[in-house]
């Protein structure tokens, strides 16, 4: 396959194996130019780029800037907090007015689920969700399973447990599509509270003692409580929780195998992992940074080629 099946990156459920094994193909290569002096290709000189983020974000934020800058695109950046948004524009206004500057692709994050789709019916321009409310993280699950690819030569067979909040992580229900499109096992763990009732419908396998969650696993993407989505409280106090659901070195000595450790980061130490899970040998989270840049210039490179036919 030399080309993607989709002309967006709205979603992982929209994504054929194929297309993964093809941006995963793409990314080998990008990873290398980025490990070279000179870091930059001209491949995307003539593609104009916005990225337009209505929530807050830092590291997808600068990892797409970076993705774009090594492809030589030219990057427009918008924060919605500063935009006329504020004074009631609708969004299509907003992108259609970023568009007649003559933008090809849009990478947009939004707190709406579905923004991304919505955009695409109604605009003219390729686009890259970067993560739409709770809904969808494409960029992020396809790092992740590209950082487990490189660490243990396959995604296929590998049993992979998402540990934390998996109800209001979009994190979560794009790796949940991403590592099952791929033949890897998949179970959730976490307080019941945090895991969302229809979850055995994906698919994956249910598991609240993070001890036997752990034994399971090759793989545990540990993920961070989100409680700027909480408008209740979901579990007693963030004590409790890291006593039943955060990560310890001495926990993870005490499991009979050694397992991989990721997240998607920002990491709350001391909640789902403690720093010396974090800074240890098993940990890939920094390996998840690096990847993140390689997997986005792929998928930016691979849009960029049908928006060009």
């Amino acid at each position: 396959m030399s080309e993607l099946s989709v002309n967006h990156l709205l979603g992982i459920k929209y994504l054929k194996e194929e297309d993964i094994q093809l941006i995963f193909e793409t990314a080998d290569q990008f990873k290398e130019v980025i490990n070279r002096p000179i870091k930059k290709v001209p491949s995307l000189r003539d593609i104009t780029i916005a990225n337009l983020f209505f929530e807050n974000s830092t590291r997808t934020k600068l990892s797409f800037e970076l993705a774009e800058k090594r492809l030589s695109a030219d990057v427009i950046n918008f924060s919605a907090s500063q935009s006329s948004v504020k004074k009631g524009e609708t969004l299509i206004d907003t992108v259609n007015n970023i568009l007649s500057m003559k933008v090809d692709m849009v990478v947009m994050r939004h707190p709406n689920p579905g923004a991304g789709v919505f955009l695409s019916k109604n605009v003219s321009a390729s686009i890259v969700n970067a993560g739409d409310g709770a809904h969808e993280h494409p960029t992020q699950a396809l790092l992740d399973s590209y950082s487990i690819r490189e660490k243990l030569g396959d995604v296929a067979g590998k049993n992979v447990v998402i540990v934390g909040d998996i109800l209001h992580s979009r994190v979560a229900l794009s790796n949940i599509f991403a590592l099952k499109l791929q033949g890897a096992n998949v179970k959730v763990c976490g307080p019941k509270t945090l895991l969302p009732t229809y979850i055995e419908s994906l698919g994956v396998g249910v598991e609240t003692n993070l001890r036997k969650a752990l034994e399971w696993c090759d793989v545990a993407n540990m993920l961070r409580v989100q409680n700027e989505r909480m408008d209740i409280s979901y579990f007693p106090s963030t004590r409790e929780y890291a006593q039943q659901y955060g990560v310890t070195k001495a926990l993870l000595d005490s499991l009979s195998k050694e397992i991989v450790i990721m997240h998607p980061g920002p990491i709350n130490r001391g909640v789902e992992i403690t720093s010396d899970v974090a800074d240890s040998k098993q940990s890939i989270i920094l390996n998840q940074v690096e990847n993140g840049v390689a997997v986005r210039m792929a998928v930016i490179y691979l849009l960029a080629a049908k928006i060009k036919k």
